[in-house]
């Protein structure tokens, strides 16, 4: 068993750090993405510096982050009348000695994995795989029953499996067949990207609004040089009566900002038009803010939960994929550990 390679459920943000982790150490490993074509989906999250140390320690560098996103510089708390409330430095302006770094969700993913096949090689990753069940053997091994794209199905043994295939997470789904559905506390999230003119530092989090409502947006690209524009991430939210629950059909979806726009309708100052940030997106998606209850193991044998498979996050505070790089590097340094090994695991 000692050559036989860990199983990673799910080619996300845990998945692939997990990765590029277990390869830093020496332990051979194969992402399967039930995905056919690896692109670059989502809109912008922030990295907190702890994740970017463990990032650094992956050899992914500022350069390397800097094409996928900025240093964030500042957070601001803006209330309705359009005056501040409180601000405060991030990253090393805050002290810190690594950045925090604000980012494209979908090319900071294409980065790792650019890295991921650069390094360990194209099997590395199996598109158009899923993960959908699992046995734990006698030897202390485990075989994962793969799906393919086509329909076909396969067995890999590994030494062990990494459940980092996120909220829907089918190794959980086995591990506590018993689990609560998925919880909808009554926010809704919409989502999109707008290129306009950066405010207060150039690379500032602001939240506005209150926990009713509110809107938070920053940029997540470097000033291009011709227009003086960046990628301005933005959410707005409404919290909403879940009594009857989620009427919609999925928990993900691209809309038009006409569908919630006039929610936010009179939030114009002379700082800041958020009917025309919201207006001149090139696409919003919809997004319920859910988690999942605890659970009482991350683990069954050779099986371990990561990331939102194991303790699903609502996206505040850049927790879910800071969370996920957190999570990948500790088991790294678990493992290495047990192995002899020193990377990651001689500092953890």
């Amino acid at each position: 068993m000692s050559d036989s390679p860990a199983i990673i459920a799910g080619g996300g943000i845990g998945g692939l750090t997990t990765a590029l982790t277990l390869h830093q150490i020496g332990v051979p490993c194969v992402v399967f993405e039930s995905v056919r074509d690896m692109r670059p989906l989502g809109v912008g999250i922030n990295l907190q510096p702890n994740a970017v140390r463990e990032l650094f320690d992956l050899g992914i560098t500022e350069d390397d982050l800097d094409r996928v996103g900025l240093p964030a510089k500042e957070w601001s708390l803006v209330g309705l009348n359009g005056n501040d409330i409180y601000s405060e430095p991030r990253g090393r302006l805050a002290g810190y000695q690594w950045p925090q770094y604000a980012v494209h969700r979908g090319q900071f993913h294409l980065l790792l994995h650019d890295k991921l096949v650069e390094r360990a090689g194209p099997q590395s990753v199996r598109l158009g795989h899923r993960v959908a069940r699992y046995r734990t053997n006698s030897d202390g091994s485990v075989s994962a029953c793969i799906e393919r794209a086509n329909g076909t199905t396969a067995e890999i043994t590994g030494r062990l499996l990494i459940g980092a295939d996120g909220i829907h997470s089918a190794v959980r789904a086995q591990m506590h067949p018993a689990q609560p559905p998925i919880h909808w506390g009554g926010a809704v999230m919409w989502r999109g990207t707008t290129w306009a003119k950066p405010i207060r530092t150039g690379a500032s989090f602001v939240g506005l609004g209150t926990h009713r409502q509110r809107m938070v947006f920053y940029p997540i690209s470097h000033p291009d040089p011709r227009t003086g524009l960046s990628m301005i991430n933005w959410i707005a939210e409404v919290t909403m009566d879940n009594s009857e629950g989620w009427k919609q059909n999925g928990w993900f979806r691209q809309v038009g900002t006409q569908e919630f726009a006039h929610h936010f309708k009179d939030w114009v100052w002379d700082w800041l038009d958020v009917p025309a940030l919201i207006r001149q997106a090139d696409t919003a998606f919809e997004n319920p803010m859910i988690d999942r209850d605890p659970v009482p193991t991350w683990r069954d044998g050779a099986v371990a939960l990561l990331g939102d498979a194991a303790h699903a996050m609502y996206p505040t505070g850049s927790n879910g994929g800071s969370q996920a790089i957190i999570d990948a590097r500790v088991l790294g340094a678990r493992h290495g550990r047990t192995r002899g090994h020193a990377g990651c695991a001689r500092r953890l």
